[in-house]
């Protein structure tokens, strides 16, 4: 049976993946909503569109993610990250659509070194966290079949990402100091953006929170040191503290996610993320 997927946020890197895997895939029908399309932090518009457009499934990969601006835009990034959710599950629950929500790894933030799993207490520590949060538990009150997908470091081919910025800075500088003690998992937008469909695939498996990411462990250090060897940039990199690059909203130091929830209810075999790493870099 052919599927309605709605995919809102398309001109973020989630939602460029999706279009890019949309091309090759005749299965289901792809709405894809920039912001021109559809402002979801207006109730009305959202109710109209899908009374309009009746989609049987919708990815929300719309989100402020200005991690250090949130600190002094509060209202606009709980407006997006928190109520903008709400409208949408809600839209989902009236009109039976499978809903699936993006959120972040900054949400947990605890003093947990191990692998986090999605029954870990969360404990917030910057507006960008905290609205991605309330908008978990708003779409999870709105719409109990709803899936979130936790997942951390997206990087891709398109739009601002910490890849994109490392290449940019290795060919402008001879050395760099990137941070070594925040530790989690680089994770392509193209894995994530498989994992939603796969999800859409199979929409009778437990609803609720699950955790996605690429599998290995490093620091941002590590991981600017890979970009570098990959592409053969001669670029000197440092490691230095957290304490040496102050920001205005705190970052968790340890946030390696645990996937074995999604792993083995989606039968999921989730590439290492220096593998995902080298095939994003072909193309950079």
């Amino acid at each position: 049976m052919i599927k309605k997927i709605l995919v809102v946020g398309a001109n973020g890197q989630v939602g460029l993946a999706l279009q890019e895997t949309a091309a090759w895939r005749n299965d289901d029908q792809f709405l894809f909503a920039k912001r021109q399309d559809l402002d979801i932090t207006q109730a009305d518009q959202v109710n109209d569109y899908f009374k309009e457009n009746q989609p049987d499934v919708c990815i929300n990969c719309a989100a402020y993610t200005a991690v250090d601006q949130a600190e002094s835009e509060p209202d606009a990034a709980y407006h997006l990250n928190d109520q903008a959710v709400g409208f949408l599950a809600k839209a989902c629950r009236q009109h039976q659509s499978h809903f699936l929500h993006l959120s972040s790894d900054y949400v947990y933030h605890n003093e947990i070194n191990r692998p986090l799993r999605e029954s870990d207490p969360c404990c917030p520590q910057s507006i960008y966290a905290s609205s991605k949060l309330a908008g978990e538990e708003r779409a999870l009150k709105e719409n109990p079949h709803t899936h979130i997908l936790r997942t951390s470091w997206v990087y891709s081919p398109w739009r601002h990402n910490f890849v994109k910025t490392m290449l940019r800075l290795g060919q402008e500088r001879e050395k760099l100091s990137i941070v070594y003690d925040q530790i989690g998992a680089p994770t392509s937008a193209r894995e994530i953006a498989a994992a939603l469909l796969k999800l859409t695939e199979q929409p009778t498996i437990p609803t609720g929170i699950y955790n996605f990411a690429n599998a290995g462990v490093c620091s941002w250090y590590d991981f600017a040191k890979a970009i570098f060897e990959i592409k053969g940039i001669p670029c000197q990199v440092s490691p230095i503290p957290s304490s040496d690059y102050p920001t205005p909203a705190s970052r968790p130091h340890y946030s390696l996610l645990d996937t074995s929830k999604i792993r083995q209810v989606l039968a999921l075999e989730i590439p290492h993320w220096r593998d995902s790493l080298i095939e994003c870099l072909k193309e950079m």
